[in-house]
């Protein structure tokens, strides 16, 4: 097993400890809790179904976050990026009534489209006037939040509803479901891969993670970081883009409905975070945090624990992840140090021994 996953390992292990001490102390029973949180997200096929369909937006906000944050594109702009693929496929599915095989691969499109258009403006800022991303895909959020509410205001408000929200789409851009699965989480084990073998066997995203450890070494070596910088952006925001896209795709409602975007990329980002920007860790964490996130319905039902919780739960993680990510990395490298060293001592006794009974003739 290797040093990072032992170190993820012991920071969850450390945290869910902790999570049972902080319900320990606010006289919640502890581990029945616990049992009622994983039971109601992994124990039962509704419940991995469940969790699986959760971890969908989380898989690619926590994608998106993973590829602007590894390659040094300090994209933030997720939520608006969720946000306006959402908007754009659902305009698309209103306006465009073609045959599913025809509509799904062009909503998808769309989707990736959108987001990356959204993600771009704050690339083309940075490059043309030097604007730092940070900023500007934090001020594009606001702008995309009130966009879209105005959008579901007005425009595009379907009036035979009570709350902001577009009308359906047309069945045709509508996701398939596989006894509750929804096809959503296909399309995102699919764009996991597409990423994993950019990020990891390509060339350009070699680049990408130089440039994201050193810039000057990048640009040294010859990689021309500005075009990397566009096109990590492009990427980042595709993935967000897409993530919305799949809430009206493959959701329940299939339209854009007010408030629809909750806080899967701001998870997403902190998913990112406690992965490392690491690719694998990312969809592994983006799958245990919706089986905290799914479960904690659950608890709050059979022991009353709010189900607020599994946002602290969350936190805790984090915290205990990164922060003692170098301090357990260290722990690690002792302990393997120790292990080696007495090694190598029981071997030169050995050899020691061996040599004293070949000088005696025994």
């Amino acid at each position: 097993m290797s040093k990072n996953a032992l170190t993820a390992l012991a920071g969850i292990g450390v945290a869910l400890l902790a999570g049972l001490v902080i319900l320990w102390a606010q006289g919640y029973p502890a581990v029945p809790s616990y049992a009622a949180l994983f039971s109601y997200s992994l124990f039962s096929k509704f419940a991995i179904v469940s969790t699986l369909n959760k971890a969908t937006p989380l898989i690619l906000t926590g994608l998106s976050a993973a590829v602007g944050f590894g390659s040094n594109c300090v994209n933030l702009g997720q939520p608006g990026q969720f946000l306006i693929g959402a908007m754009a496929v659902a305009a698309f599915g209103i306006v465009c009534d073609l045959p599913a095989p025809v509509m799904i691969p062009l909503a998808i499109m769309v989707a990736l489209a959108a987001g990356a258009l959204w993600a771009g403006i704050a690339a083309g800022l940075r490059r043309r006037f030097n604007m730092d991303e940070f900023i500007t895909t934090l001020m594009l959020n606001f702008i995309a939040d009130y966009f879209t509410l105005y959008l579901i205001s007005g425009p595009m408000w379907d009036r035979a509803t009570y709350s902001p929200m577009t009308k359906a789409t047309n069945p045709g851009s509508w996701l398939p479901m596989w006894d509750g699965l929804s096809a959503a989480f296909v399309v995102s084990c699919v764009a996991f891969v597409v990423t994993w073998v950019i990020w990891d066997r390509s060339k350009l995203g070699y680049e990408w993670r130089v440039m994201g450890q050193n810039s000057v070494f990048s640009r040294v070596g010859g990689c021309n970081n500005e075009a990397n910088f566009t096109r990590a952006m492009l990427l980042s925001g595709a993935l967000a883009g897409l993530a919305g896209g799949m809430m009206v795709m493959g959701g329940m409602q299939h339209r854009f409905v007010k408030g629809m975007g909750a806080n899967y990329a701001w998870d997403g980002v902190m998913i990112a975070i406690v992965a490392a920007n690491g690719m694998v860790p990312t969809g592994l964490y983006a799958l245990f945090f919706a089986a905290i996130q799914t479960g904690a319905m659950g608890m709050e039902l059979e022991t009353a624990v709010p189900s607020e919780f599994a946002l602290v739960l969350q936190a805790i993680i984090v915290l205990f992840v990164v922060a003692s990510r170098e301090s357990t990395r260290l722990l690690i490298n002792r302990l393997a140090a120790n292990l080696r060293a007495r090694a190598a001592a029981g071997a030169e006794q050995d050899i020691s021994k061996g040599g004293g009974r070949d000088a005696s003739g025994r």
